[in-house]
């Protein structure tokens, strides 16, 4: 049975959700989403023999909203943490921001990490002009975050969207209308990954890299996965007719290929 459980850190609890009883594998949603990004992966790992553990991001879905520290480091430390609390080495599947995140808790602790998945994956700052930055940090400010965010999410689901969309979309929304959240997304968004970057060559753990095809928050998906899974020496999957959460859009395919990597992963010892 699914158990829900506050891990302390300073500053504040992170919230997960833990089943299972097998090998530890740890998944982190993008900023500003929900642990229950992957809840098509969830019953899929438990019944494959593994012990999943969904994570909430510091000052989202049900973890605190106290810290006063957001994004890629704070994330990669909360992630050790949970490894920490469960006692035992993790596979990490980082969606977004918390792939750099993941590259990170990899490159700091390789004791702990057993291997990346690396989905839709930040590991550096995306090439923008200063307008765009300017515009970026006025509509995803503390006022406009959550309407901006709301607007903003179908686009990410381009192709096709789970058939649950608009309801977990109503679960995001309402998430960042608790008190002190907005502020804690605007925070997030403001993060660099310019020291995941940094890190890339310093992870020697096995990678698997998954990205949409129809990804907009990259000019060309392809060739972002292609660099990624380059530098680190990672198998790159691209799906098709996904976006930006291909776990959650095409959770049939993403399931092959996690459990392939996973079961690769756990030959190799």
């Amino acid at each position: 049975m699914a158990v829900v459980e506050k891990i302390a850190v300073p500053g504040g609890q992170i919230a997960c959700e833990v089943d299972g009883t097998g090998p530890l594998v740890v998944l982190s949603p993008g900023m500003g989403d929900l642990r229950s990004s992957y809840r098509f992966q969830f019953d899929a790992l438990v019944d494959a023999g593994y012990r999943p553990v969904l994570v909430d991001l510091r000052g989202h879905g049900d973890s605190d909203a106290t810290f006063s520290a957001y994004g890629d480091e704070p994330t990669s430390d909360d992630l050790l943490a949970v490894i920490a609390h469960f006692g035992e080495p993790a596979v990490i599947v980082g969606n977004s921001m918390s792939a750099g995140a993941a590259v990170l808790a990899a490159a700091r602790s390789p004791h702990a990490v057993r291997a990346l998945v690396l989905v839709g994956p930040f590991v550096r700052d995306p090439h923008t002009t200063v307008l765009n930055r300017i515009l970026m940090n006025v509509v995803m400010s503390k006022p406009f975050v959550g309407a901006t965010w709301n607007s903003y999410l179908p686009k990410l689901f381009a192709g096709r969207k789970p058939d649950d969309f608009s309801a977990y979309r109503q679960m995001v929304k309402t998430a960042l209308s608790h008190p002190g959240y907005k502020a804690a997304f605007a925070a997030t968004v403001k993060t660099s990954h310019q020291s995941a970057e940094g890190a890339l060559n310093k992870v020697t753990q096995p990678a698997l890299v998954v990205m949409g095809e129809l990804d907009p928050d990259f000019t060309n998906p392809h060739d972002e996965a292609t660099w990624i899974g380059s530098t680190l020496s990672a198998r790159v999957e691209m799906v098709s007719d996904a976006g930006h959460y291909p776990h959650a859009q095409q959770p049939e395919k993403f399931n092959q290929l996690l459990l392939s990597f996973l079961d690769e992963t756990m030959r190799r010892g």
